[in-house]
C-alpha cells in the first residue's frame, strides 16, 4: 500500500467520525488552521529531509514534492488540524455536562435537624 492510499483511509475514518462535530464548528478557524499547519510542514518537512534526517522510499510516495517535502506528508498536518478542534469540543463538552450534572448531594443546603 503506498503512503497517498493509507493517508485518504485514514482522512476519510476521521472526516467520517468526527462529521457530527465538525459541521458545527466555523470554517475560518479550521482552514486558516490547516495552512498554517501545511506551510510549517512544508518549511520542516524540507529541512529534514535536506538534512539527511529521514528519507522516502520511492516506492511508497507519488513523487509529487511542494518545495521539497512530499505531498504525502501533508496529510499529517491535515489530520491534526481537523482532529485536534473536534478532540477539544468533545472534551470541553464533556466536561460541562459533567460540572452542570446532578452530582451535588441532594441533601445539601437543607436543614434535616
Amino acid at each position: 500500500m503506498t503512503n497517498i492510499v493509507m493517508n485518504v483511509i485514514v482522512l476519510a475514518v476521521l472526516l467520517a467520525v468526527s462529521w457530527r462535530v465538525l459541521r458545527g464548528m466555523r470554517p475560518g478557524p479550521l482552514v486558516g488552521g490547516a495552512l498554517v499547519m501545511c506551510v510549517l510542514t512544508m518549511v520542516f518537512d524540507t529541512l529534514m529531509i535536506a538534512a539527511d534526517l529521514y528519507v522516502y522510499a520511492e516506492d511508497k510516495i507519488l513523487g509529487v514534492y511542494l518545495w521539497g517535502a512530499p505531498l504525502e506528508d501533508f496529510a499529517y498536518a491535515l489530520a491534526a488540524s481537523l482532529a485536534m478542534p473536534v478532540l477539544w469540543t468533545v472534551l470541553e463538552r464533556r466536561s460541562a455536562a459533567r460540572a452542570t450534572g446532578p452530582t451535588a448531594d441532594p441533601t445539601e443546603g437543607t436543614d434535616a435537624a
